[in-house]
């Protein structure tokens, strides 16, 4: 069988799932805006997402969405819009960048996290708030009132709970199994609060989407900069979608094999094959509206373990 072109796969996979523009806008300024000083132009965005199907109405729809929820903010300049990074968003936007570039789950000292909220402790509403911000960093409630979470940073958590006003309105403790008690395992606890089936599933179809295309990478030239680019994109748009249903646990409890180590080395190996050209092609757009638009920082480059 004859093998695809690079846009070939990109045309199939763009036929087969399609990226929502609002969650596009978003990887976009995760992956390729926030190491280039997080700012950009409205024309410069459009042209970025324009070979991935988005419309321009589509992604002026997106921006305005995204400053109402507090992920960007717009200023002006003449007829011109620009929309950056919200400096309160930041945090959450470098917690999202640590689940994707960096190994999952190899270092692990035995610790849980525990947060305790007995029930007339706290509003309903901020309990649903807890509930919420907390589930979705990878916390179980394990029962009412009590959510658990083994190797969570303490920093990531203090920002949650200043965000969300729960600071020193929450019970927050450090967990470990007693030596020399006959007590069931913690790493048990992964049985119990978590269902692990369906991340499972999503990598599994992540591998597959993706393994032509590192296959293609490999065995070809390297691609031009606007398809090397929208590879990337499209690359770290589905790896976080996956990502975003990953309690990311410890590897020492979860299940061997893991498919969340075959999808990082993945997403490793396909990103250091095509960041290069889609830096060109991100600079030329850049550049285009803003002489003075930054090169990549420092942080950049230490992604997926080092690029250079």
């Amino acid at each position: 069988m004859t093998q695809p072109t690079g846009s070939q796969w990109i045309d199939h996979f763009l036929g087969t799932d399609p990226p929502r523009a609002n969650s596009l806008v978003m990887t976009i300024f995760g992956d390729a805006i926030a190491p280039h000083g997080a700012r950009l132009w409205l024309g410069s965005l459009i042209e970025l997402v324009a070979p991935m199907g988005a419309t321009e109405r589509l992604v002026r729809t997106s921006v305005f969405r995204l400053v109402q929820e507090g992920w960007l903010v717009a200023s002006r300049e003449g007829r011109r819009s620009a929309y950056a990074l919200q400096e309160e968003a930041r945090p959450r936007f470098e917690r999202a960048n640590r689940r994707i570039y960096a190994p999952p789950g190899l270092d692990w000292d035995g610790g849980w996290t525990l947060l305790m909220a007995p029930n007339g402790s706290i509003t309903a509403a901020l309990r649903n708030a807890v509930r919420k911000e907390l589930e979705w960093e990878g916390f179980a409630m394990l029962a009412p009132g009590l959510l658990a979470h083994p190797s969570f940073d303490g920093a990531s958590l203090a920002e949650i709970l200043r965000r969300i006003d729960g600071d020193g309105r929450i019970f927050v403790c450090s967990a470990r199994e007693l030596p020399g008690v006959g007590s069931r395992p913690l790493g048990e606890l992964v049985r119990e609060g978590w269902d692990l089936s369906g991340v499972t599933a999503r990598y599994r179809r992540f591998i597959d989407d993706f393994t032509p295309l590192l296959t293609l990478l490999r065995g070809g030239a390297a691609p031009a900069p606007q398809a090397a680019f929208v590879m990337r994109s499209l690359l770290i748009h589905a790896y976080r979608r996956v990502q975003l249903h990953d309690p990311m646990l410890p590897l020492d409890l979860l299940p061997t094999p893991w498919p969340g180590s075959e999808a990082y080395a993945l997403a490793q190996a396909i990103y250091r094959l095509v960041w290069e050209p889609a830096e060109t092609h991100l600079m030329d757009v850049l550049r285009r509206e803003d002489a003075a638009a930054p090169e990549a920082d420092a942080g950049f480059y230490e992604r997926f373990g080092g690029l250079r």
